[in-house]
């Protein structure tokens, strides 16, 4: 069911801006030495205002990720600006020694969405949409057929 009322979903679904970055590191003995940091770091973002959520990834054979979810655009680029944070990111990019690649991708919620069930605030039911959501050059999406 189409929303605009994610009061009672998930602090991500609540969220307004996203964060995912990777970063390929140079050799396990690096992981170790990026734990304490990291761990300030967290802890750090943890207490900002406009945190919501963040979860790590990891692809084989050393590459480490965060996604991140913030309530707005604003509160992501001002845990950019931490003294934590940035002290990680010079250290990661200090030449090759630590880390080989990385990147980093923001992305900004639109305020429709869909939820269903306890998540959903207009009441609890579960259910489908009529019409799928419109693509750019339409205006109205078409049926959805099961």
């Amino acid at each position: 069911m189409r929303t605009r009322d994610f009061s009672r979903a998930p602090a991500q679904a609540r969220a307004g801006a996203m964060f995912i970055g990777g970063t390929r590191y140079a050799n396990p003995l690096v992981l170790l030495r990026l734990a304490p940091a990291w761990f300030r770091m967290v802890r750090d973002m943890r207490r900002m205002s406009g945190y919501c959520w963040h979860t790590v990834y990891w692809q084989f054979p050393l590459t480490l990720g965060t996604i991140a979810f913030f309530t707005d655009r604003d509160a992501m680029l001002r845990f950019a600006r931490t003294r934590h944070h940035r002290r990680l990111m010079v250290w990661l990019t200090d030449g090759t020694r630590n880390a080989t690649a990385g990147f980093i991708r923001l992305y900004s919620a639109a305020p429709d969405g869909y939820s269903n069930g306890a998540w959903r605030a207009e009441g609890p039911e579960m259910g489908h949409i009529a019409t799928f959501t419109p693509l750019g050059a339409e205006t109205t999406g078409p049926a959805v057929r099961r």
